[in-house]
């Protein structure tokens, strides 16, 4: 077949219009794909590592969050752990030192950067799981031992317990005074003895009782042991039993001729008309100081003490009843606190210092 030359020219520049199209898309649609493919494999990349550098803190506690004191003021602090710091959180309530152990292990597992556990009764389990997650940060709160990744972090407990046993030796009448805990824990021991001390530097005639209930979450036996430190003549009660001191509140209220001390956090409208002050500890403060540490890769294991020049622990008094602390006693106990926060003043018979 002949082919005139017109036909065959107009047949050639189609094809090299043609091909140049053809292979401009094709460029530009692999382009896009390409890009596409990196926009999402960035975009996976950057959500695999924020997945990864999430902070994940947990917390144990060794009962109900709900008792508006030790185990309540701790739950706060991992709230604001996420709040302040986009952290992953987790809450276990245990109840046994199996449970202990079991639990920091699950945590270990998971990759968790820090653990709280919260209390003295904590301490055996952390030293025996921690060095197997040498990757999770393990605290212990109040307790006094530290070795590798577990760190013992104690409060100043002992130096706004002073405090509070001044102003109970200046306003009890029948100078009986009552001291009321959940168990025997070391910390608790001492900062019954700091109060003990404050009552007697004002006041050495007053008679300090002592009762334990033998758990920290009996409401009801902690009402019992009150009323009968209420029978015996006390009217001041100084108590440190996490959910079972609601009780003690309650019967310090019904008495109607007695005062009471909050403790572990801010406790004064629990009963507000029967108590004086709360030795309060900011939890959420120290456990947020703690875990940004820990993000920021700035924690340094070990023993940890935060206390009134830490601004962590102090006295607070109940507005609606300071008018009725004594003046000079008012005084002595600003002069006491003023002392303490410049690192000036140890509390006689305690070990922990007051910073």
């Amino acid at each position: 077949m002949i082919v005139s030359k017109d036909i065959r020219s107009r047949y050639f520049t189609f094809l090299r219009e043609f091909s140049t199209v053809f292979h401009t898309t094709l460029i530009a649609c692999l382009a896009l794909g390409l890009a596409a493919c990196t926009t999402r494999s960035d975009a996976g990349k950057r959500d695999t590592q924020s997945a990864q550098s999430t902070l994940r803190v947990a917390l144990l506690t060794p009962g109900s969050i709900s008792d508006h004191s030790w185990n309540g003021g701790a739950y706060q602090g991992l709230l604001r752990s996420r709040d302040s710091l986009g952290a992953k959180i987790s809450h276990i309530e245990t109840k046994t030192p199996a449970e202990f152990e079991e639990n920091f292990r699950q945590y270990g597992n998971q990759g968790y950067d820090l653990v709280f556990g919260h209390g003295f009764e904590f301490q055996d389990a952390a030293r025996a799981v921690g060095p197997a997650y040498p990757r999770t940060q393990y605290v212990v709160t109040s307790g006094n031992t530290a070795g590798g990744n577990v760190s013992g972090m104690v409060f100043g407990f002992a130096g706004p317990s002073y405090l509070a046993g001044i102003i109970a030796g200046a306003m009890t009448q029948s100078n009986r005074i009552g001291l009321i805990g959940g168990t025997e824990l070391p910390p608790v021991r001492e900062s019954f003895r700091a109060f003990t001390e404050g009552v007697h530097s004002v006041n050495p005639a007053a008679r300090v009782v002592t009762g334990y209930i033998g758990n920290w979450d009996d409401v009801s036996a902690g009402k019992e042991q009150a009323l009968a430190q209420l029978a015996s003549g006390v009217d001041v009660i100084f108590q440190n039993a996490d959910a079972a001191g609601l009780g003690i509140f309650q019967a310090v209220r019904e008495a109607n001729h007695a005062y009471v001390f909050g403790t572990n956090s801010n406790q004064n409208d629990i009963a507000p008309d029967v108590t004086i002050g709360s030795v309060a500890i900011d939890l959420p403060h120290a456990f947020l100081t703690i875990a940004r540490e820990v993000r920021d890769h700035k924690f340094m294991p070990g023993s940890i003490t935060l206390g009134m020049r830490e601004q962590v622990v102090d006295l607070i008094l109940n507005p609606r009843l300071v008018s009725r602390i004594p003046a000079a006693t008012r005084h002595a106990v600003d002069s006491a606190r003023a002392l303490m926060r410049q690192g000036k003043f140890t509390v006689p018979g305690t070990t922990t210092a007051t910073r």
